[in-house]
Formats: C-alpha cells, sequence, structure tokens
C-alpha cells in the first residue's frame, strides 16, 4: 500500500498518548508499506528528530504552524471567525492552508497514486479534501464532541458554558459528518465505536486497541515508597490539570484524615501556575517534565487516574498496568479499555469512593500484588503494539476495499 498519513499539531516528540499510539502505528506501517507522513510542528516539536523516528517511512514532511494559545489575539481571532461558520474552533485552529494544499496536490497526482489516505484525529480532517479518488480512513483517538460535552458539565460561570454548549454542538455535528463522509473511521474503544455509530448510523466504523511497550514498561523490583499515590500524564491538557486539581482539594484531604503520611506526585510537562501552586503543600509534589517517568511511577504505591472529563483510551493506564501497579481510576479514565473491576483495577468516582479505594490498597499489600499481577497479564495478552499495528493494517485494507 501506498499511504498518505496526515496529522495536526506534531509528532515528536513522543510526550503524549496520542503521538505514542500515532507513531508505533506508522512505525510499523512503515515497514512494510510505503508511508508518506505529512504534518506540522510547533516551538516545541523537533521535526528533525521526527525523520530519524520515522527513517522507514518513504518521506516525513512536517509544516511549521503553531497552535493559538487560548486567550490570545489569534485566539480570539479564531473564535469570532468560527463563530459564524458551522466548525468549531478546536478544528478552525487547525486549518493549515500550506498543509491543505500539499495534501491536495499530493493526493491529486495519478503520477504516484496513493491507495489511502489517514486523517489523524478529527483535527486533521479539515485539510484532507474527501473528493479525490482515493479513500480517506479517519483515525478517531477520541469522541471528539463527548469531551467537550463533559467539559462543558463541569463549567459552572454562565458565560463559559454558554460558550461550551455551543461549542460541543458544532463538534457533534462536524464528528458526525466526517464519519459519513469517509470511506472508515477507526476508533480506539468499542464504547467509543457505538458512539459514533449511534451518531452517525450508515457510517463504516471499527475499531483498533491501544498499544503499550510491553518491554519498555515492566515491572520494577525497586522499593516502592511508603503510601505514595502516582499520576502521570500530560499537564497542559485540560481533563489531567481538572481531574488531579480536584483529587487534591476534594479527595487526598479523605485519604490523609485515614493516613496521614500519604503523598501525591504528579508527574507530567507544563504544569500550570495553580498546579505548581500545590507544589510542596499538604503531600502533593509537582515533578514538571521527566526524561523517564517509570522510576516514578516505580515508587509508587498505587497509581491513580482521577479524570472527571475524557475520550478516547488513556495510555497512561496501560502503562501503569504494564509495569504492575494497583489501579483506582474512575469510569471516565478507565473508560473504553477490557478491564474488569476488582480484577485489574478498582473503580471509584466520587471523592469519598476513590479515597476508600485508595486507603484500602494502602493497607492491603496482598491485593495491590493480585490486581498489578492482573494488569500485566492483560496488556501483555491484548495491547502489544505489534498485535495493534497488525490489526490497523488489516483495516487499511478494508477501507481501500471499501473504494474499490
Amino acid at each position: 500500500m501506498r499511504i498518505l498519513w496526515v496529522k495536526v499539531g506534531g509528532l515528536w516528540p513522543a510526550t503524549v498518548g496520542g503521538r505514542l499510539r500515532s507513531l508505533h502505528t506508522l512505525s510499523a506501517l512503515a515497514r512494510e508499506h510505503q508511508v508518506t507522513v505529512l504534518t506540522t510542528h510547533g516551538p516545541n516539536d523537533d521535526p528533525a528528530g521526527l525523520r530519524r523516528e520515522l527513517s522507514h517511512c518513504e518521506r516525513v514532511v512536517s509544516l511549521p504552524h503553531t497552535l493559538p494559545k487560548r486567550g490570545g489575539a489569534r485566539w480570539a481571532a479564531a473564535l469570532a471567525r468560527s463563530w459564524f461558520s458551522s466548525m468549531p474552533l478546536d478544528l478552525w485552529k487547525c486549518r493549515v492552508p500550506a498543509l491543505e494544499q500539499e495534501v491536495t496536490r499530493l493526493l491529486g497526482d495519478t503520477s504516484a497514486p496513493f491507495d489511502l489516505c489517514v486523517a489523524d484525529f478529527l483535527v486533521a480532517t479539515p485539510n484532507v479534501p474527501l473528493g479525490t479518488a482515493v479513500p480517506v480512513l479517519h483515525f478517531s483517538h477520541n469522541v471528539e464532541h463527548r469531551l467537550w460535552q463533559r467539559l462543558c458539565g463541569t463549567e459552572t460561570r454562565f458565560w463559559p458554558r454558554a460558550l461550551l454548549e455551543v461549542e460541543w454542538r458544532k463538534m457533534r455535528r462536524c464528528e458526525a459528518q466526517v464519519c459519513k463522509d469517509v470511506r472508515l473511521t477507526v476508533a480506539v474503544s468499542e464504547v467509543d465505536r457505538d458512539v459514533l455509530t449511534a451518531l452517525a448510523p450508515s457510517a463504516h466504523i471499527r475499531t483498533v486497541a491501544t498499544g503499550v511497550d510491553t518491554t519498555y514498561f515492566q515491572p520494577d523490583s525497586a522499593p516502592q515508597k511508603r503510601n505514595a499515590l502516582v499520576f502521570t500524564g500530560a499537564m497542559d491538557w485540560f481533563p489531567n490539570e481538572d481531574g488531579i486539581l480536584d483529587f487534591i482539594d476534594t479527595t487526598l484531604p479523605l485519604i490523609q484524615r485515614e493516613i496521614p503520611d500519604a503523598t501525591l506526585t504528579i508527574i507530567g510537562r507544563n504544569p500550570s501556575k495553580r498546579l505548581l501552586e500545590r507544589d510542596g503543600h499538604s503531600g502533593v509534589a509537582v515533578t514538571g517534565t521527566v526524561d523517564d517517568v517509570r522510576p516514578h511511577v516505580a515508587q509508587g504505591t498505587v497509581y491513580v487516574v482521577p479524570l472527571r472529563i475524557g475520550g478516547g483510551t488513556r495510555l497512561k493506564i496501560l502503562e501503569a498496568l504494564a509495569m504492575g501497579k494497583a489501579l483506582v481510576s474512575t469510569t471516565i479514565g478507565a473508560e473504553g479499555l477490557p478491564l474488569v473491576d476488582g480484577e485489574h483495577f478498582i473503580a471509584a468516582d466520587s471523592p469519598a469512593q476513590i479515597a476508600h479505594a485508595v486507603v484500602s490498597l494502602l493497607r492491603d499489600p496482598a491485593r495491590r500484588v493480585a490486581l498489578g499481577h492482573a494488569g500485566r497479564a492483560l496488556v501483555e495478552k491484548r495491547h502489544s503494539w505489534q498485535r495493534v499495528a497488525q490489526d490497523f493494517e488489516q483495516l487499511c485494507q478494508e477501507a481501500i476495499g471499501h473504494a474499490n
């Protein structure tokens, strides 16, 4: 197959789950097929490193494009323009004319035709023409409108909530239209597939699991810290910040009422000022970016995922399970993963429920070990990147088959 892969928002360094998912899939495809990558990069990205990382690809092109920062002049201008269109802000600001022009040129080049175009994330689709002879596969890492809908549900201020209400409804319409217009949509969980199918009943929607590098992420024999909770994730992604700040304010005090020396370590890039202000207080440590998350996760007694907003699947959970960690997660945090409550993790949603689950695990080493072993066995069986890439390759063939 000759595949054109289109991504907005960078791919390297692989500091977030979506990039990791894309890179592992791309790398595996490029070893067997001819793959051209068209993407963008911001000031903190490394396009030269990306070309080295994807050396098996036929061609890797990265165009400079900085997404407007919330509250800035470019962000306000994009908001104003999107307000008078049918496109939500999150898609409008990802329109990159130079990228769209190059995608259109390549898809229209009959001298070296592509068999398939992959639009990586919904935000790539405004740059991918759907009227060419080349079939398009939409790689849906999240059900985007649900993420915005949940964000709206947590907002208590009137005007921001009103704005978010408009945004998630516009996102839902665009998401449904894309699923209808492309040849195949690939979701990352059965939950996401069912939501998208209800949204666009005539669309072709399949699923592929999220993978984890089970060689890189392994159980560590290093001693754990006493009563240490750990959370990892990109802290410039709002659902992570929202979840962990709420955990600090509402849940950690309940845990420390029972276990006074309980601590929480938060590992992840670009922590906000609000989060940094918590560093060093009430047993909270904020590391910021680290070269390797594994030693920090290994020292944790319990891994927590207290997300209130989200979509898709959390790669961080698979990494923690691969390291044999006992896990407590909200239902939203574990959504889309084939985890059994009580066997692979403990599900808890309210602050009182989460605190009770964490305290019970801190007091029960045997239970922690049992959950860790079950989680590791699950990812070894179902979530290796090799298996995931093979499944994705078959879906690419299916998309091409639908076109013929």
